[in-house]
């Protein structure tokens, strides 16, 4: 699907980025105001602290920027980022090179420039009984070309199959919603996708994953917000029910030892990552999935 301007579309999608994010932040800090009794009521609630970020081109031209948004050491999370960004401008080789490296992606050419939106949200849980979770959508564009990609994955380091089950099932019912081959095609990608190959395990109990969406940009920008509406409810009432479970030291090793895990992966196997260090955006933004402590054997 070609469409000559582009401006309203960039302009509706970065929007609905700022207005998931504002739902996401607020929610997530109800959370920990509601976390009045029990573990960890006896401190404050935690907040987030915002910060703008800015993507460093070797151009020196307006290339964009963001909102990083952290919360530490809270009742509930003990570090959960949700993060925003536009960023765009003159398409630098090795951000090049990262983009035309990945397989079955649209043609993009030899372009000059890009343009791109996402939000990415992380959130490792005080309590070892609340999984950990991954939620990201964005859109690309280049004169060539534009697409979608995104999803959502639990990561629990004690797996609760009532609470995986849910997860994909609602997940399900988001990508039935708009497309009846989505499901089973997105779960198998985001299995294959979060395969740890040496470690021969998967980083979590999965979700769906999706990337180079370029059919209809009604449809497709309609299922990605869909995603982002469908996460947030999901996850919070997976943590609404664990929450308040009691754990053991025991419990809590186990998740400091999934947390290294979650970290081998991001550090070296996520594409995510790679793009947004080598575009040149913020490191810190880049790297606020990385959880706050993690073991190893």
């Amino acid at each position: 699907m070609v469409i000559e301007n582009f401006e309203s579309q960039k302009d509706k999608v970065s929007k609905w980025f700022l207005e998931l994010r504002n739902s996401i932040v607020a929610s997530f800090e109800k959370l920990e105001d509601i976390q009045n009794t029990g573990l960890r009521s006896e401190i404050p609630a935690g907040r987030f602290v915002v910060s703008k970020t800015k993507r460093n081109s070797e151009l020196e031209v307006d290339s964009g920027g963001g909102l990083m948004s952290i919360m530490r050491d809270g009742r509930v999370f003990e570090k959960v980022g949700v993060n925003i960004s536009t960023v765009y401008g003159p398409l630098e080789e090795r951000t090049k090179k990262v983009m035309q490296g990945r397989k079955n992606s649209p043609k993009i050419g030899q372009p000059t420039e890009f343009w791109a939106s996402g939000i990415s949200v992380v959130a490792h849980m005080q309590n070892p009984h609340c999984p950990a979770v991954h939620m990201n959508t964005r859109m690309f564009w280049t004169p060539n070309s534009w697409w979608f990609g995104g999803g959502a994955d639990l990561n629990p380091c004690i797996e609760n199959s009532e609470d995986t089950s849910f997860f994909h099932a609602e997940m399900k019912k988001c990508c039935d919603r708009n497309d009846l081959e989505y499901y089973p095609k997105f779960k198998k990608w985001a299995d294959d996708y979060f395969y740890i190959p040496h470690r021969k395990c998967s980083r979590g109990v999965g979700g769906i994953f999706y990337d180079d969406l370029n059919t209809d940009w009604e449809k497709d920008f309609a299922f990605t917000a869909d995603v982002g509406s469908t996460f947030l409810p999901t996850f919070l009432d997976i943590t609404e029910k664990r929450r308040q479970l009691k754990w053991t030291e025991s419990q809590k090793n186990t998740q400091l030892l999934h947390r290294g895990l979650y970290t081998e992966y991001n550090l070296v196997y996520d594409r995510g990552t790679k793009f947004g260090l080598e575009s040149g955006h913020d490191a810190n933004a880049v790297l606020m999935s990385l959880p706050p402590v993690a073991k190893w054997y």
